[in-house]
């Protein structure tokens, strides 16, 4: 059984590959510039392009790579998303979590757990609403392990992803795209053992962006 952290590095590189574009094209003058609002200011058409590219190199891996969780890869067409949507990357503001109970054991799909560390809530508007979900921290990657309304129906019913790194931590911010939340290998192939969101993470809100779920890619 394969912990779905061994394989969540190659889908971190692809997330950085994408932010780095947005940083290059904003920030390609003095470091002072680094702000939220100037990442922003990149085009919606600029912006669609990035998001279809970097699904299309996630589905040529799967397609091609010794790795990929795709059994039968001469029938993989590809997997699906939600049509990319700005509205959906927010910026949240992070109030570091200040109890005793910093370890979290989180339980995988395989009944198995793991510790990770409650870093931080995340908070932020979505919708003229306020959310929060915490942010954990395990092997110096930060991720938020999420449910939504969406959850078991358009998506994952173990839930979807998103990871950080600590240079995407602005002080006491984050940005946060959930066009780039994305499935868990173990909801492809079941030889994976992958985190299962904390109670904590569930949204009651639909979050219709990132990864959808079709249960007959496998």
């Amino acid at each position: 059984m394969f912990k779905n952290k061994i394989i969540r590095w190659s889908t971190l590189a692809m997330v950085m590959a994408i932010l780095a574009y947005f940083f290059i094209e904003t920030f390609i003058s003095s470091p002072e510039r680094k702000t939220f609002a100037a990442i922003e200011a990149v085009t919606p058409e600029d912006y669609i392009a990035q998001i279809n590219q970097q699904r299309a190199e996630k589905d040529e891996t799967f397609r091609t790579s010794a790795d990929s969780p795709i059994e039968h890869k001469n029938h993989f067409k590809g997997l699906s998303y939600f049509a990319p949507d700005m509205s959906y990357r927010v910026e949240a503001s992070l109030t570091p979590y200040e109890g005793d109970d910093k370890e979290l054991k989180i339980t995988f799909t395989d009944g198995t757990t793991d510790t990770y560390e409650r870093y931080a809530w995340a908070n932020f508007s979505l919708d003229g609403l306020q959310q929060r979900l915490l942010l954990l921290k395990h092997e110096g990657t930060y991720s938020l392990l999420f449910r939504d309304a969406t959850t078991g129906d358009e998506t994952y019913g173990g839930g979807r992803y998103l990871d950080f790194t600590a240079a995407d931590i602005k002080g006491n911010s984050l940005l946060i795209d959930f066009n780039l939340a994305y499935n868990p290998y173990c909801a492809y192939a079941p030889t994976y053992a992958c985190p299962l969101p904390p109670a904590e993470n569930t949204l009651k809100v639909p979050m219709r962006a990132g990864e959808k779920y079709q249960s007959e890619i496998h």
